[in-house]
């Protein structure tokens, strides 16, 4: 009886220890299990991953920036652009600056989500910063890209019908997990990217510019194929104005950097306003355009 009585006494404490393990356990997954589940429904805004855009090209909708640092982290974080105008389904190219104020190197991670939270299913991020920890060096300052699409079906989901304005948040953290970091240097010395180029010259600059593919009425500036290598205001029948007309420049590497920054700037009495803000994405265009020219090869 007595070994029967010490028996039942062992069951209550070893019953309480597979209780606690099995909270323990459940403690220990809920995280990365409630991750997968949001990464896989989008619930709580969460974005989802893809590997191209689906090529189908529906409404537009806006897509504004929001982003923060967490308390004890030294970072300057921005939007180069605060909101950019994209068709459902057309692969857009944003960037984000961060810079480290301190005199160390710091590795931090970013959270992000999309409001409405009903969208996060339908706004799928091919390349962007927040798959990896990134380290950042101490006073460095990079521009990061962000590539993506808002998915089509978003138009036609009865919950999302009415949607056109779409928020897309980050907030970077000081990563629990600094090893074996992405370091942030790589934007900064990645060389031009011409494909990089396409994508921001389709969303920045085909409103108004063409190839040559485009009837002479279809856009409102002269059309581009052949640009970088031209001389300033000669596309025959163009009605430049007399500033450009009058300009004795050629389109090049340089010249092209100085106009994107700032048209009006660089040529006083030119009828372009717009510029390009961030500096990565107009190399990449300048790139794109160099690429389409005769002497390039392509």
């Amino acid at each position: 009886m007595s070994s029967s009585r010490r028996r039942r006494g062992w069951l209550v404490p070893a019953g309480l220890l597979a209780i606690v393990a099995v909270m323990l356990t459940i403690v220990s997954f809920s995280v990365p299990l409630y991750r997968m589940f949001c990464a896989a429904t989008g619930s709580g805004g969460t974005t989802q991953r893809a590997l191209a855009a689906s090529g189908t090209l529906g409404r537009l909708v806006t897509v504004d920036f929001s982003t923060g640092t967490a308390k004890g982290l030294p970072w300057r974080f921005r939007p180069i652009q605060g909101r950019v105008r994209v068709r459902l389904g057309q692969e857009s190219l944003v960037f984000f600056e961060a810079e480290n104020l301190s005199d160390a190197p710091i590795v931090g991670h970013a959270s992000f989500n999309v409001t409405p939270d009903k969208v996060g299913i339908y706004f799928k991020k091919i390349q962007c910063f927040c798959f990896t920890e990134e380290r950042l060096g101490a006073h460095q300052k990079v521009e990061m890209p962000v590539t993506f699409f808002v998915d089509p079906r978003l138009a036609t989901d009865p919950s999302t019908t009415e949607v056109d304005n779409i928020t897309l948040s980050y907030t970077f953290f000081r990563s629990s997990r600094p090893k074996h970091a992405a370091d942030l240097a790589r934007f900064a010395n990645a060389p031009p990217d011409a494909a990089a180029g396409h994508t921001l010259f389709v969303s920045n600059c085909s409103g108004c510019h063409a190839l040559d593919h485009a009837p002479d009425h279809a856009t409102e500036g002269p059309k581009l194929a052949g640009v970088y290598g031209r001389r300033a205001g000669s596309v025959p029948g163009y009605p430049y104005t007399p500033a450009l007309a009058a300009a004795h420049l050629t389109w090049d590497s340089t010249t092209l950097e100085r106009w994107l920054s700032g048209p009006r700037a660089f040529i006083p009495g030119t009828a372009m306003p717009d510029a390009i803000d961030d500096a990565v994405g107009r190399r990449d265009i300048i790139a794109y355009l160099h690429s389409l020219s005769p002497a390039s090869g392509s």
